[in-house]
């Protein structure tokens, strides 16, 4: 008598989907990393395009610009209202959940407000930003002439 063999036995099936069981083990925690990197990259980039705003804003209308720190949200507006202006953000970034950002104005002379200042000749004041959140942190340098980030410190979770 002769037996068939187009189908595969259940055997192999389970040590077919064992080694794939065992492939996934492997690559969804490499996998997470990889998406933690890369969002901890995107809230660098963020910060640095609200940067580049303020400092582009404040040399095109020729008045400093803040970048002004609340608790869920840094908002970027001009220091001083021209008298036809509303009170209204010139833009935002909100801070995702359990994430936060600290500033550092090293060169201050006093007690100030959370608060960095762009002038109109594209200069700032010199700051140190210290990131944390879920996906790491990451804390960034920003001189004064340039107003370029440079990540001094980045750790991904």
């Amino acid at each position: 008598m002769r037996r068939n063999r187009d189908a595969f036995t259940m055997i192999e099936i389970v040590i077919a989907v064992f080694i794939l069981m065992i492939l996934l083990m492997i690559g969804v925690p490499s996998m997470s990393g990889v998406m933690a990197d890369r969002r901890l990259r995107r809230s660098f980039d963020d910060l640095n395009k609200l940067v580049r705003t303020a400092q582009e804003l404040a040399v095109a209308e020729r008045r400093p610009y803040l970048i002004v720190w609340g608790k869920e949200q840094l908002v970027l507006r001009p220091e001083f209202l021209n008298a036809d202006e509303e009170e209204a953000p010139t833009a935002t970034l909100v801070l995702q959940r359990g994430d936060a950002l600290q500033l550092d104005l090293p060169a201050a002379l006093g007690e100030v407000g959370p608060a960095w200042t762009f002038w109109p000749s594209g200069t700032c004041e010199p700051a140190v930003i210290r990131f944390k959140g879920e996906d790491g942190s990451w804390t960034a340098s920003y001189p004064t002439l340039s107003a370029r980030g440079e990540l001094t410190h980045y750790a991904a979770r």
